[in-house]
């Protein structure tokens, strides 16, 4: 039996499945229980349609402001199909493979709990869509993050019934052309299947988990970069004391703090008595800073798992009530604050990163200027510090909230929006930033800590040390410091820590 693949129902799915599911690339399925709740789902609104002539929203009605017009029998199918074409109106950029299989997987998961009115053919072909590589071309623009990702999840689905384009092994392929290859039949859509289809979170939902999975190793990165810098600047270890935080008991920073004092054992230069009775905050306050952000994430991290637990297309069908509802829950108000809060917490940490970069070139404690031999004839690390500027001063611009935004859409129907769809592309570059500037740091700090030698920092951190002097070597002199740039991002991606 094999264990790669993620079995979908009404499971909850938990932040550690997630993990497992994108570092092994699993395939999925829906249980048996899933599989009977769909059914059951549809078979009801199959016999509710030939038995009643009742109008329900965006079944055999029109869409948005539309939603009072009446749709024949006979077209039911034809509206399905046009809701996607219509729909599919994304720009900007193409997602990323593992954004688009992220929002399959979270589709899929929706519709397994069976309250959505799709047919089981539907969810078969996302499944095997999914587990064969066949990735539909996603844009970043153009959904407002309030019926939910409605032009990233057209874009999704129309491939279903032959149109848009996808990316097969990189190859990007008409989706008609891609049917063929894998001979499938495009999909005949039934009543209420496109718009469940498209109404839904997938989009928001997909980049916030993508971000938190960073996010979680970049929050342990800080720790261990912040380690080594503290070392390198010796730092004052009064600023650990456990009595001191024990007053001040955040969770982050307590544990921010036991986790520095964990890295730091029996490092020789953290117990040596220091020259200075205080350090700069960068230094004195990582655990207030980090555990702040830290924090921050497990409440984010807590908020998408409740939504990937959900459904949230519209309208909602009940067999066992016998109710047909039509409400919000692909409204994305609390992916937007969570997202928006994600960017502000990491931003934090390369905030606060690039001013111990700083401090560490400042000719300070005994280590040379710019942290290179004969500073005026080398530059030595100066402008990776100008780099990491700018990509704070950056990160700074991304961070204005974008759920305090809202413009009205269909005709006025949909008059108040999330923007979380801007929250989650922004987040994700923020996240992308916070990497590039702990990259910088780890640099500027392993560079500063061979100018303490023969003095030794901790096991674990020297490990780390000579791990990353195996990709980038001493600097001895000016170089072409972009590829140890590159290399130091490389090695935050790699090395197991």
């Amino acid at each position: 039996m094999s264990y790669n693949y993620l079995p979908l129902d009404d499971t909850l799915l938990t932040f550690e499945q997630v993990k497992n599911y994108l570092r092994f690339d699993q395939a999925v399925s829906v249980t048996f229980a899933a599989h009977e709740a769909i059914v059951k789902c549809r078979d009801y609104l199959d016999q509710k349609l030939s038995e009643s002539d009742e109008l329900f929203y965006g079944i055999n009605t029109g869409f948005g402001f539309l939603q009072h017009v009446r749709i024949d029998r006979q077209q039911l199918q034809a509206l399905q199909c046009n809701l996607l074409l219509s729909h599919a109106c994304g720009m900007g950029e193409e997602m990323p493979d593992e954004i688009v299989r992220l929002m399959l997987m979270l589709k899929i998961k929706s519709l397994s709990y069976g309250y959505s009115g799709v047919s089981i053919e539907v969810v078969k072909r996302l499944i095997d869509m999914h587990n064969n590589g066949v990735y539909p071309v996603i844009y970043s623009q153009g959904s407002l993050g309030a019926s939910g990702d409605l032009a990233p999840l057209s874009h999704l689905c129309i491939p279903l019934v032959g149109q848009g384009q996808v990316r097969i092994s990189g190859e990007k392929l008409e989706s008609g052309e891609a049917l063929k290859k894998m001979g499938w039949a495009p999909v005949e859509l039934k009543s209420k299947e496109g718009l469940a289809l498209i109404n839904g979170t997938q989009f928001m939902s997909a980049c916030g988990l993508s971000a938190l999975v960073k996010s979680q190793r970049l929050l342990e990165w800080a720790n261990l970069i912040a380690a080594i810098s503290f070392d390198a600047f010796e730092g004052n270890k009064d600023s650990l004391n456990e009595h001191l935080h024990a007053i001040r008991s955040h969770k982050g920073q307590v544990e921010v703090a036991a986790h520095m004092r964990l890295l730091l054992d029996q490092s020789g230069i953290y117990r040596r008595e220091k020259g200075s009775l205080q350090d700069p905050y960068s230094f004195r306050c990582i655990p207030q800073v980090h555990g702040a952000s830290r924090d921050a994430f497990e409440f984010v991290r807590d908020t998408f798992l409740k939504e990937i637990n959900s459904v949230t297309d519209n309208p909602n069908i009940f067999p066992d009530e016998d109710l047909i509802l039509s409400g919000g829950n692909f409204h994305g108000q609390p992916l937007a604050l969570g997202l928006d809060y994600l960017a502000i917490a990491l931003s934090e940490i390369a905030n606060i990163s690039e001013r111990r970069i700083y401090q560490l070139l400042s000719g300070q404690r005994s280590l040379p200027l710019f942290l290179v031999k004969e500073p005026g004839l080398n530059s030595g690390l100066m402008i990776p510090q100008y780099t990491a500027a700018g990509l704070v001063s950056e990160n700074k611009q991304l961070c204005t909230p974008a759920s305090v935004d809202s413009i009205s859409s269909s005709n006025n129907q949909e008059d108040h929006v999330s923007m979380g769809a801007n929250a989650a592309t922004k987040c994700l570059r923020v996240v992308d930033n916070v990497e590039k500037v702990l990259a910088i740091e780890l640099l500027s700090a392993v560079q500063a800590i061979e100018f303490r030698r023969p003095l030794t920092t901790s096991p674990v951190l020297e490990e780390v040390i000579a791990a990353f002097r195996e990709k980038v070597s001493f600097n001895e002199a000016d170089r072409f410091l972009h590829t140890d740039m590159k290399e130091a991002v490389n090695f935050l991606r790699e090395f197991e820590i």
